[in-house]
């Protein structure tokens, strides 16, 4: 379970881009698993919450950051929705 404090959001589940080209899945372990357009797994690494920003650690080793935002999460230069939001 990924370390969050009693009062941050519920990030788990999964979060796409607009256009649909990222997916971005926030698992209850603390890992996370983003495709990037045709490839799969593109980066997989572990997640913690503190309120309603992320820190995310890849499994090379670079970090980076999140916040959610009215339901909306905002990942570096990324905006994700939640993925049942947005399925046609």
């Amino acid at each position: 379970m990924p370390q969050a404090s009693e009062d941050s959001v519920d990030v788990v589940g999964w979060w796409v881009t607009v256009d649909g080209d990222i997916h971005q899945e926030l698992r209850a372990d603390g890992r996370y698993d983003e495709a990037r357009g045709k490839r799969p797994s593109a980066y997989t690494g572990r997640y913690t919450v503190t309120g309603n920003r992320l820190q995310y650690v890849d499994d090379s080793g670079f970090t980076a950051t999140g916040e959610v935002r009215d339901g909306v999460l905002y990942h570096e230069h990324l905006v994700l929705h939640r993925k049942e939001e947005h399925q046609s």
